[in-house]
């Protein structure tokens, strides 16, 4: 691990960022160009002290997962991406994890969407990527990235939507997690996950064997939020050229009670992701 190179090549990368090309406001005049230290640090989902480390060359070996989030924090290239595996001594990911890299055009679209909660996800639930109002809505995604998995493992995943729903969304996550993995047979990733969540036994499994098929597409969806209350909101899918990445957009319609608790949402959900509290 080169630890002056990779310290040197991350101050350069936050040095050419300015907040809005992430989605964030200027606010304060800034003494220096580029983005604040907290701010990568909350983008990558990870501590201000641990990235601050790695800058000042004595942080630890960052994992590839820290990685990979680094280089979407940083709006990094292809390119640049693999060099920063290269500088920590990784080989960068190539064909099982090549749709884990989201183009740099696409998150900025992301970060584009600041008053609407949007997220990149990939066709078999890992989410990417998400702006503040999507961390906001339905939580920070540092953890377990896979929404799959967290609805069927975690009762706190579920706890989003109202009871009477779960049914019909539990249906929907197992149609099109079947229609990717017949899409794609030679990709190890969903059929891992299929293999994992069916293994565990349950509603998974039983749904598994319903053999139901369906794409995701455009739906509505009423999420439940502790602080401003129930939501429901459009949800619009747009799908990368490859079609193996989606870019997930919540909206309410304009006049509705949902609407106005959604303008209440980037207003006191966003107090805890502002850089003065530790996050962007």
């Amino acid at each position: 691990m080169n630890r002056a190179e990779l310290a040197d090549f991350l101050r350069r990368g936050r040095a050419r960022l300015d907040p809005s090309d992430v989605g964030l406001t200027a606010g304060a005049r800034r003494r220096t160009p580029g983005l604040r230290r907290e701010e990568v640090a909350a983008l990558a989902g990870m501590s201000v002290d641990y990235y601050t480390r790695l800058e000042q060359s004595r942080g630890p070996r960052p994992s590839r997962q820290m990685l990979g989030a680094l280089a979407r924090a940083l709006r990094l290239s292809g390119d640049e991406r693999d060099h920063l595996f290269h500088l920590v001594g990784e080989e960068p990911p190539r064909s099982e994890s090549a749709s884990a890299h989201v183009r740099p055009g696409l998150l900025l679209i992301l970060d584009r969407l600041y008053d609407a909660p949007a997220m990149i996800a990939t066709d078999y639930g890992d989410v990417l990527a998400q702006n503040a109002m999507a961390a906001a809505l339905v939580g920070d995604a540092a953890g377990d990235r896979n929404m799959v998995r967290r609805f069927f493992t975690e009762p706190g995943a579920r706890a989003l939507f109202p009871v009477e729903d779960h049914p019909e969304l539990a249906r929907a996550h197992v149609a099109n997690l079947r229609a990717v993995t017949a899409a794609r047979p030679e990709d190890p990733r969903p059929a891992r996950l299929v293999a994992e969540l069916r293994a565990a036994g349950g509603e998974f499994a039983e749904l598994w064997d319903a053999h139901e098929v369906a794409v995701r597409r455009a739906s509505t969806k009423r999420f439940r939020h502790p602080t401003v209350g129930l939501l429901e909101l459009d949800c619009e899918i747009l799908l990368t050229s490859a079609h193996d990445q989606f870019l997930i957009v919540h909206t309410a319609r304009p006049g509705t009670e949902s609407h106005e608790r959604l303008q209440l949402l980037r207003v006191v959900g966003l107090q805890d992701l502002s850089p003065s509290g530790g996050r962007a």
